[in-house]
């Protein structure tokens, strides 16, 4: 199998796993973007998205993995040479070159991606968070740094990055442990729970396991508390007005007090992403009130024969810019 991180070649480096852009828990080049800046994203997610898949395939051993992962350095940041076999690094080679972004967020991904191939524990909560600031991290330091924002900023979107991940691991414990044998919650954790880390391949949660994960809820929360000050320290109007928009029916999740013991596991995320309730359905037969009086119709004058133009359609009626 080294062989293989020697040949150099796309087809003989790369194993997709079919992961893509639409199977993540997070949009991808989303329409708040913008479109002259979303390529330049779409760059960086696929030669990421590659060298992830490389760290998580379970059929490569974990020398194989670090040799296959440096190919990928050197092709982004070696010789030109190098990326020529590599369209995914040549392609983000290209865009770190147009945008003059640094290659440092994406060596740093590479360099958590090596840690998957080798540590499979985390001991305590800096232990966590130390793998997270490889992994989550670079990942809004490089959409800060595309848009034009300060590295002032990196304090605000670290937190909010990284908590984004550690839900993601708690989404995934069973799976990482049961596919990969990872575990990316705190040891020291289970040990104060009473528990090991084989609870994790049981088919439901003991309470001892709700305690490992409400105390990742704890720091989740404390984080969340900086990460909220990332919108309004945006220089941009436009992602300031994006960010701190809410939709209607979607209040600030309120301050939650009291023991994280009582969280209900049906709901580990208390009163983020909260479902909007929605009124009942009627029950067929029953009455509905008097029914909604109908307009009369109108017809709309498209056409003024004095003028020699049209009139302007509304704002609103026009076709939408979702991108395609």
């Amino acid at each position: 199998m080294a062989n293989a991180a020697l040949d150099g070649t796309a087809a003989a480096l790369e194993t997709p796993s079919g992961k893509g852009a639409r199977d993540e828990n997070f949009p991808v080049g989303s329409w708040l973007l913008p479109a002259p800046l979303r390529p330049h994203v779409a760059a960086f997610y696929a030669f990421v998205r590659a060298a992830d898949d490389i760290a998580d395939n379970p059929d490569l051993a974990p020398d194989e993995k670090i040799a296959r992962l440096q190919s990928f350095e050197a092709a982004l940041t070696g010789p030109p040479e190098l990326a020529a076999a590599l369209p995914k690094a040549h392609t983000l080679r290209a865009s770190l070159t147009a945008t003059g972004v640094s290659p440092r967020h994406a060596q740093d991904l590479l360099a958590a991606f090596k840690r998957d191939a080798t540590q499979l524990r985390y001991r305590d909560w800096p232990d966590l968070l130390s793998y997270c600031a490889l992994s989550a991290s670079p990942v809004g330091r490089y959409l800060l740094d595309l848009h034009g924002e300060t590295g002032e900023l990196y304090r605000f979107s670290d937190p909010l990055c990284d908590v984004l991940q550690l839900l993601n691991h708690l989404q995934d414990c069973r799976d990482d442990y049961r596919a990969l044998d990872r575990v990316y919650l705190p040891l020291d954790s289970f040990a104060a729970a009473g528990i090991g880390v084989e609870a994790l391949d049981r088919p439901a949660t003991s309470p001892a396991l709700r305690q490992v994960l409400d105390r990742v809820l704890d720091g989740v929360d404390a984080m969340l508390i900086t990460a909220d000050e990332l919108p309004r320290a945006l220089r941009s109007r436009r992602r300031r007005r994006s960010l701190t928009r809410r939709p209607s029916g979607c209040p600030r999740p309120p301050a939650r007090s009291g023991s994280r013991g009582a969280r209900s596991s049906a709901a580990p995320l208390a009163g983020f992403g909260r479902r909007r309730s929605f009124p009942a359905r009627p029950t067929p037969g029953a009455s509905r009130g008097p029914p909604r009086p109908r307009r009369a119709p109108t017809r709309r004058k498209t056409w003024d024969r004095t003028r020699t133009r049209r009139h302007p359609e509304p704002a609103h009626q026009g076709a939408l810019p979702w991108p395609t």
